[in-house]
């Protein structure tokens, strides 16, 4: 290519975000519009049945099989862009929320946070990619000077699950300029509210993530061994139908169907062992979660978030991160009602729109 060539060159305006999920895989191409995110195509497969299985159970596929089924999502989806954010799945990283002293040079800060962050990462730390946020403090910033520790996120990932994620992505025909662990691309994506604590149930296939997210960072992670695929059993088990055409009705009938005593066995657990984790929160800091948002693929059940209003005693909503985008009228039912599954590959596409 000669200067010229370069130099006139067509920028590429669309972006993707790519969402590799236990039991799905989610795309969303944006483009930038006039500073708006404009939505162009999204698309979602199953993975199921590339290992063997049915339609909304969590997998643990090869490289090579992900990648073939990346292929066919982008194809079927009739992506366009090439240039891509991709997620990196919660149960692959690892998160820890310390409390270090505090120092005003940056660089003695950032020294204490490395030294520390061996303590609490298991394996050696050239195996892994590091990084950290300092959780605000709320007070009098002449306080905040004379403070004498500080509150840090921890954040590692493996460098074998970054190979495995730039394998799938570059034999997919994708460029990726990140990786973002889902939980902070979920928190871009749903959560507006700027400073008051905020809780996610992000519902997966194999588990749910509960984060407290506090002035947009997350100030407490905990994972249940519950989630949309118990949820798509009970239906399967007390209906007699096949896993597929259980899921299928849980996104139909959720909880205003027949099945609903059996649905709300799985969600009360889950309710009960999120609820225990906001009050242990609440109690811990002496502060009251504002408001729950519900999101992952067992947000899109029917009446959830009925459901969840009547447990919970805050104000719930259910994810809608499609309303960050520009998108036609008719379209928009449809979007808010599959928003819930596709919150992670909306954060990752808006951020990779903010390097355009």
């Amino acid at each position: 290519m000669s200067f010229l060539d370069s130099l006139f060159a067509k920028k590429e305006t669309s972006v993707l975000g790519v969402d590799i999920g236990s039991s799905s895989l989610k795309v969303v191409q944006l483009r930038k519009e006039g500073g708006q995110a404009v939505l162009e195509t999204y698309g979602e497969l199953a993975l199921g049945p590339y290992g063997g299985g049915e339609v909304g159970q969590a997998t643990n596929l090869s490289p090579e099989q992900i990648t073939e089924s990346l292929k066919d999502l982008l194809r079927e989806a009739k992506v366009t862009a090439t240039s891509s954010g991709v997620s990196i799945p919660y149960a692959r990283s690892l998160l820890s929320l310390v409390e270090l002293p505090y120092r005003k040079d940056a660089k003695e800060q950032k020294t204490v946070v490395e030294l520390e962050a061996r303590k609490y990462i298991p394996v050696p730390m050239n195996e892994v990619q590091l990084d950290w946020f300092i959780v605000p403090k709320v007070g009098p910033s002449e306080q905040e000077k004379e403070q004498a520790t500080v509150d840090v996120l921890i954040v590692a990932v493996h460098n074998d699950e970054l190979a495995l994620l730039q394998s799938v992505v570059t034999g997919a025909g994708l460029t990726a300029s990140f990786y973002e662990i889902e939980i902070f691309s979920t928190i871009r994506a749903v959560v507006d509210e700027p400073v008051k604590p905020v809780m996610v149930l992000d519902i997966g296939a194999a588990s749910t993530k509960v984060y407290v997210v506090e002035h947009g960072v997350v100030a407490l992670s905990h994972a249940i061994s519950a989630g949309s695929q118990d949820i798509t059993r009970a239906i399967a088990v007390s209906s007699g139908v096949s896993l597929s055409r259980a899921e299928a009705v849980k996104k139909e009938e959720g909880l205003g169907g027949p099945e609903q005593g059996d649905l709300e066995l799985v969600f009360s657990r889950i309710f009960s062992e999120a609820r225990r984790v906001l009050m242990q929160y609440e109690t811990a800091h002496n502060k009251s979660i504002s408001s729950i948002v519900l999101t992952g693929g067992g947000g899109v059940t029917k009446s959830l978030g009925a459901y969840a209003k009547k447990t919970f005693s805050i104000d719930v909503r259910v994810a809608d991160p499609f309303i960050k985008t520009q998108a036609p009228a008719f379209m928009r039912p449809v979007l808010e009602e599959i928003g819930p599954e596709f919150a992670v590959a909306v954060g990752l596409a808006l951020r990779k729109l903010d390097e355009i």
